[in-house]
């Protein structure tokens, strides 16, 4: 692909943005005081010694040449020389300080900048985590915080490090106009071409090399943790994936490899060319300086003097180009981090707060959805309210829409067409995680994460959890026996990730634990999205019965493919080939004779109610 389309395509990626190197540098620099105030003190004081560090040995060299020379007192050499060392001294303990207290501050302030984009990504709408795009460019952004040279970090170094050599350059220059100014500019000017040719360089292997591996670190990361996912590793042995998914990494990483290669081959090239480019000032230098000493009459110690300096003078101009290299480069990689810290910036600055409310009526009108990429619609014109305090069954086979009609309400996608109300106020113009705050849902596929089982209920800190709650909610969920059974209680440890012993629970406890996490929650609308898929059809119906007497009184959603919840609701919905096919009670939708009553006749065999009220399977 050549230069002018990948510019062209980079331009169109809306998810990129170029914020410039020195709009970055005071980013990044801004992020690091915040998080480490004391990093201003750091910096001027590490400029400071290091200046004089630089070129304090040479205009010592230069003082004792020149009084050795003369033939000077002695007395007034050792004099001078210990003033100088203890010069000598106080800058190198601190430099030795600086570097010391600076390079954990770094890390913290790189760290900060991970824990943002972190919470950024936990906070990005839903839909987003399957858009390919959002994905790249968040994975552009981990890597401008993953290490210490990379992106956000790196160039926190390459700020001070350019504030050190802008010093140690200027001083260089008004030393070296003492001796000749064409000598000084002849010297700029090799190091600029250094530095031309090395940005140039930075930008073509980024743009050419690096960026388009983005997918590539993706696929490896997915398969780094597909090897050690404990959910695939039952499938991995029983079937002996083993040899295929290492194949498939050996041909992941030919893809790596042979970018480094030519990545190598670039700057090999790249740093030939800077060395004779040394060697020419160098030769340079020397054949000016021993001219002076002959023509001019340049003393020894001044030799020396202009010798040291300018070997230190081109070595930091070349350092201070590299420097704004390396800032271009890192800022390049903050143009990443920025970008992907800036979607959806302007949509969330609208948002306005979730006002206290009584009620909770939700109408869907006219609501279309299509999945990013699908061609069919998976909701086609939905017109539909969900009435406060009311229990709405919802109800149809597998790929109904029931599924994508829950995740509309709960703003986990936006519709593709229509307007979803709220007390007729579009939900889209507020808070999203306050909109969230409304719901207590329980999803088919139940996560637990890797800290105590009452933390698993809460969704909480330590500090502002209710333990005592949490425990109260288990019990109501169906798990008091099981609790009773752990060795730690509450206090046990889910999976073995952090823990030894830490217990994985089964299908039908994790529901009943995501049971309990929407009764801790406690919020005003109930959302159970077919979240008893692992149990029979008569443990879901108690389920069911028991779960509805637990949320009296609020708003309340039922989905499912079986019709063990719909005798207890106010309303049923049905769902057919993306589109509501019927609605209203139960008695009036087996009245009908449509697709409900088709449907609930199939299943009512298995149900059988007998004489004592209790729900029995129909054995025959």
């Amino acid at each position: 692909m050549g230069k002018k389309k990948k510019e062209e395509e980079e331009k169109k990626n809306k998810y990129h943005k170029e914020y410039g190197p020195w709009s970055n540098s005071a980013y990044v620099m801004k992020s690091l005081f915040k998080t480490e105030p004391k990093m201003k003190i750091i910096i001027v004081l590490a400029t400071i010694s290091s200046t004089i560090a630089v070129y304090l040995w040479t205009f010592i060299s230069k003082f004792v040449i020149d009084a050795i020379t003369r033939k000077d007192d002695v007395m007034k050499l050792v004099g001078v020389m210990a003033i100088l060392l203890v010069i000598q001294l106080i800058t190198t303990i601190t430099q030795s300080c600086t570097k010391w207290t600076n390079w954990y501050r770094y890390v913290n302030g790189r760290f900060a900048e991970i824990i943002k984009k972190n919470y950024k990504f936990m906070t990005q709408r839903y839909q987003n985590l399957e858009d390919k795009d959002i994905l790249d460019c968040y994975q552009k952004a981990s890597t401008a915080t993953g290490g210490n040279g990379n992106g956000v970090e790196g160039l926190m170094h390459n700020m001070e490090e350019f504030i050190l050599d802008i010093a140690v350059v200027t001083v260089g220059i008004i030393i070296m106009g003492t001796l000749s100014f064409p000598v000084a500019i002849g010297m700029l000017a090799l190091a600029f071409i250094n530095f031309f040719i090395k940005n140039h360089t930075n930008k073509y292997t980024k743009a050419n090399i690096w960026d388009p591996l983005a997918t590539w670190w993706r696929k490896d990361n997915y398969m780094n943790y597909t090897f050690t996912d404990f959910a695939a590793a039952k499938d991995i042995r029983m079937y002996g994936l083993k040899k295929y998914l290492i194949g498939k990494y050996r041909e992941l990483g030919k893809e790596r490899i042979e970018a480094q290669r030519r990545n190598e081959l670039i700057w090999w090239v790249c740093g030939l060319i800077g060395n004779i480019l040394w060697l020419v000032a160098e030769s340079g230098l020397y054949a000016w300086l021993i001219y002076s000493v002959i023509t001019k009459g340049l003393t020894v110690g001044n030799f020396t003097l202009y010798l040291g300096s300018a070997a230190s003078f081109f070595n930091y101009i070349l350092t201070l180009l590299d420097s704004v290299n390396q800032i271009l480069q890192n800022s390049r990689q903050v143009d990443d981090f920025r970008s992907f810290m800036d979607i959806d910036k302007e949509l969330e600055e609208t948002y306005k707060p979730l006002p206290a409310l009584d009620k909770f009526e939700f109408r869907f009108e006219n609501v279309s959805f299509k999945y990013p990429g699908a061609e069919k619609f998976a909701l086609k014109n939905l017109n539909i309210t969900v009435k406060s305090g009311k229990k709405l069954a919802v109800v149809g086979l597998n790929g109904a829409g029931k599924t994508t009609f829950i995740k509309l309400l709960l703003r986990l996608y936006e519709p593709t067409e229509g307007h979803i109300y709220l007390n007729d106020v579009d939900i889209s113009t507020y808070d999203r995680d306050e909109y969230y705050k409304l719901f207590s849902p329980v999803f088919q596929e139940v996560i637990l994460f890797a800290y105590p089982l009452y933390l698993n209920v809460s969704m909480n800190t330590v500090a502002e959890t209710d333990k005592e709650r949490a425990i109260k909610c288990l019990e109501q969920a169906g798990m008091k026996e099981k609790v009773a059974e752990l060795k730690n209680g509450v206090d046990t440890e889910v999976l073995k990730v952090v823990e030894d012993d830490g217990v994985d629970f089964s299908g039908g406890e994790k529901q009943k634990i995501a049971l309990a996490r929407a009764l801790y929650k406690n919020a005003p609308v109930i959302v159970l999205d077919e979240p008893t898929a692992a149990l029979d059809a008569l443990a879901e119906a108690k389920l069911y019965q028991d779960f509805d007497k637990m949320v009296e009184g609020k708003t309340a959603i039922y989905i499912s493919h079986r019709l063990s919840s719909t005798q207890f609701c106010d309303d049923v919905a049905m769902f057919k080939d993306a589109e509501l096919v019927e609605y209203g009670t139960h008695e009036s939708l087996l009245k009908a004779g449509g697709p409900y009553s088709e449907m609930f006749n199939v299943q009512a065999q298995y149900y059988l109610e007998n004489e004592n009220g209790n729900e029995e399977l129909n054995a025959g």
